[in-house]
């Protein structure tokens, strides 16, 4: 998959261009619908499957302080998308001329001008252009001067509830990992990087990496079973999501103990696969209760990884 960091200065034309546009925070199963009529519509014609999506979010960009929780960063979206088996992604960087642009000239100037769409397919709530405006309606019956039509997708439907990013969010943050998985369409993780910790884990036995998160829907605090994917491997890991109430730490932290694990971490990306809640996090009396706890806790993921065939490490591949 192609990735065009910056759309305003590409100058190239791709072939029959099939094009969708959003931000496609988390790729879920919702998501996935409109990527498929997208993938399907363009070989089809033997065309080119693409995707505009803009960067920084919305909603970061006009709340910076209370931006949303976002399910994936970039790198974790991008490959999602290319598992959808999407050809390109543009990306327009979200500014105040793009927020204040009417939709007469997000049309003109992007979709046709830049994108150079034959086709554009859009989910049922989509918008554009300053105040909203834009819409499906709005493209059905301008698309055609500009040589495109337009299909809307509708709302995909579970249990009676619209997927969507926000309902996973909620799920994610309340720790409800199975609701989460079932309209995402895969189990939820988080990426980021290892960091230097304050080293107390080693000190009771248990050496975790401590890890920076690269986007911001952290699961409830708690312990979690869980998979870390490190260097193409998936290894099972015990992870603690909080504030580590014992050791009185300040900040929500996550730490990772990969079981039968040996080797140095810092400053490796990871990607955290959460599998299945524990317990939530509490305060110990003593270190030696947490310790037991911690034991107790590793077992219990050990069984469960056991129980579910998923102990020994594999090899992801490329």
């Amino acid at each position: 998959m192609r990735i065009v960091e910056d759309i305003s200065t590409f100058k190239e034309t791709f072939p029959y261009l099939v094009l969708t546009i959003g931000s496609f925070d988390g790729v879920h199963k919702g998501h996935r619908r409109v990527l498929a009529e997208v993938v399907s519509r363009a070989r089809t014609q033997n065309g080119t499957a693409a995707v505009l999506t803009v960067c920084p979010h919305p909603r970061e960009f006009f709340s910076p302080t209370h931006a949303p929780n976002l399910l994936t960063n970039n790198r974790k979206k991008y490959e999602l998308l290319a598992e959808a088996g999407i050809d390109v992604v543009f990306v327009l960087h979200f500014d105040e001329t793009l927020a204040s642009m009417d939709r007469e000239v997000f049309v003109a100037r992007i979709i046709h001008g830049l994108c150079r769409a034959r086709e554009v397919i859009v989910g049922h709530d989509f918008a554009f252009g300053r105040d909203a405006t834009g819409n499906y309606a709005y493209l059905a019956e301008t698309g055609p001067a500009y040589g495109f039509t337009t299909c809307e997708i509708p709302p995909l439907m579970i249990d009676g509830e619209r997927v969507s990013s926000t309902a996973i969010r909620e799920r994610v943050l309340e720790g409800d990992l199975d609701e989460a998985e079932a309209l995402l369409g895969r189990k939820y993780s988080v990426t980021g990087e290892v960091v230097t910790g304050r080293g107390i884990g080693r000190t009771l036995g248990f050496p975790t990496a401590n890890v920076k998160p690269l986007h911001t829907a952290i699961p409830a605090q708690g312990v979690y079973a869980a998979e870390v994917l490190v260097d193409g491997r998936r290894h099972p890991a015990a992870v603690n999501v909080g504030v580590a109430p014992t050791i009185r730490q300040d900040e929500t932290v996550i730490e990772a103990f990969l079981l039968n694990f040996e080797g140095d971490l810092h400053g490796k990306p990871i990607e955290i696969v959460f599998h299945k809640r524990i317990r939530p996090e509490k305060k110990f009396a003593s270190h030696d209760e947490l310790i037991a706890a911690i034991q107790r806790d590793v077992q219990t993921i050990d069984a469960f990884f056991r129980s579910n065939h998923q102990t020994q490490p594999q090899n992801e591949g490329t």
